[in-house]
């Protein structure tokens, strides 16, 4: 699967934006998803992630960073991810990249087979 990130930009503290990821293929559905960040001079984080739908439902899991302040979210009709993010802070700027895998609700990026380019998030303050 390939994919591909957009939405990212400037905005000022307390800001939101709303991240998406675009993937190709007919298999979206079926892996769990997630977004990482990294920031200049540190080492790429958990963000958060979002399992197939499956017959218990769907499920997520956030960094505690951002827990409260960004959602995930899945539209598998239009093979696409997507990451709201509300009450922005400077700590949050980064470049996001999104990824696919297999295990459902693993925060280790080693878990995640594929991944799209970053899209670049600038918070002011």
């Amino acid at each position: 699967v390939q994919l591909q990130a957009c939405g990212g930009g400037l905005v000022q503290a307390g800001g939101s934006l709303r991240l998406s990821c675009s993937a190709s293929g007919r298999t979206f559905s079926s892996y769990a998803m997630a977004w990482f960040r990294q920031a200049p001079g540190k080492e790429r984080e958990f963000v958060a992630t979002i399992s197939p739908i499956s017959w218990s439902g769907i499920t997520t899991s956030y960094a505690d960073s951002v827990k409260g302040r960004f959602t995930i979210s899945r539209d598998n009709t239009k093979n696409t991810l997507y990451l709201q993010m509300d009450s922005l802070k400077p700590e949050d700027t980064a470049a996001y990249y999104c990824a696919a895998g297999s295990v459902r609700g693993s925060r280790g990026q080693h878990e995640y087979d594929y991944w799209g380019q970053g899209t670049q998030v600038t918070v002011s303050s």
